[in-house]
């Protein structure tokens, strides 16, 4: 008999084989980039560790890669941005060749050979322009995606230079996925205006009808244990994932303490205490309050805590850019995180 599969993982960086696709967010992006009328050339997705922002950003390339007039190449964010995407170019899109081969000698840089007759060309910069205009003429455009992009020198110098490039009227897209703090520092850097007026996505929590269909489905629980299950994960889809897999592995249709402490194990080995440890004391302190419920108005925390508006300031910033709590009702705070109450309770000092 053949053993099937556990669909669910743990795993990151990669596509897993069963997952909820954030087709809204995904149809979106590619409807702008492929209108008549171009309404955006850069895109940002952010969020915590662990809501899907590699998964959509996967699943666009993906999309767009089955497209005859796209060329799509993800890009490491610590390396040289400018030259990898045109070393990628060369030797990834066969379409070009004769035109390497013929107009750009890349030589200086490492990249194909020193062609005779064409003098080596002086900045990558004016090579992907030359490359770009190329693409224009043939009707095709460039995708260029980064994961995990930070506030560096070599990020910030290909902003703006993709700036550029686009004031231009040359097609290439840009989306980049990044944590809270690290969009945020890129965005506020300096001269990078037009990078924070490009359109962000936040990976806002997984749809509980849907979690809940699937485990329905795909675990063969009760209705109402489907609808506990989906409860517990609060949309996270690391949390969906996890809470699948270990229901899946003890073969149990209903939920017992076993899998809760696998769960609580897997979110805080592989989130939690990476949030905890960039977390100041004094936030710390004050989550120690905060989650004794789901949501609190700020009100009843600062009565409990004896402070003011004012020395909860920063701290509650702090929180709301780390993606801990959700802050769009007024005066109330909620957990976005599943099970944080236990993991902040095992860990606060």
């Amino acid at each position: 008999m053949a053993v099937i599969n556990n669909p669910y993982t743990t795993g990151f960086g990669r596509i897993p084989s069963h997952y909820i696709v954030r087709d809204i967010v995904i149809d979106d992006i590619i409807e702008s980039i492929n209108a008549y009328e171009i309404q955006g050339q850069a895109y940002k997705l952010t969020g915590i560790r662990g809501t899907g922002k590699t998964v959509t950003l996967t699943s666009i390339e993906r999309r767009l890669r089955e497209d005859d007039s796209w060329i799509v190449t993800g890009i490491k964010p610590d390396g040289n941005i400018m030259e990898d995407i045109v070393g990628s170019i060369y030797n990834e899109v066969p379409m070009l060749s004769s035109f390497f081969s013929r107009e750009l000698n890349l030589s200086k840089f490492g990249i194909g050979i020193n062609i005779k007759n064409c003098l080596p060309i002086s900045s990558l910069d004016a090579a992907l322009k030359k490359i770009l205009t190329e693409l224009k003429k043939k009707d095709k455009k460039l995708l260029v995606t980064i994961d995990e992009v930070k506030n560096t020198e070599k990020m910030r110098s290909f902003v703006q230079e993709f700036q550029l490039l686009i004031r231009q009227d040359l097609p290439i897209f840009l989306i980049v996925a990044g944590l809270y703090n690290d969009i945020e520092n890129l965005e506020n850097a300096d001269h990078l205006t037009f990078f924070l007026r490009a359109e962000k996505y936040d990976m806002k929590p997984l749809n509980h009808t849907l979690i809940r269909s699937d485990y329905m489905k795909t675990l063969g629980v009760s209705r109402d244990v489907a609808d506990d299950l989906a409860a517990i994960t609060k949309g996270y889809a690391f949390a969906y994932q996890a809470l699948g897999k270990y229901m899946w592995e003890s073969g149990e249709k209903t939920i017992t303490e076993e899998v809760l402490a696998k769960l609580d194990e897997a979110l805080s080995e592989k989130v939690y205490q990476k949030i905890w440890s960039e977390l100041s004391a004094n936030v710390k302190w004050y989550l120690t309050y905060i989650v004794r419920k789901d949501s609190m108005q700020v009100s009843e925390l600062l009565e409990l805590t004896k402070k003011n508006k004012n020395q909860f300031s920063k701290p509650r910033q702090e929180l709301k850019r780390q993606g801990i709590i959700d802050t769009s009702i007024r005066g109330v705070m909620t957990i976005r995180l599943p099970r944080f109450r236990e993991f902040v309770e095992a860990h606060a000092e």
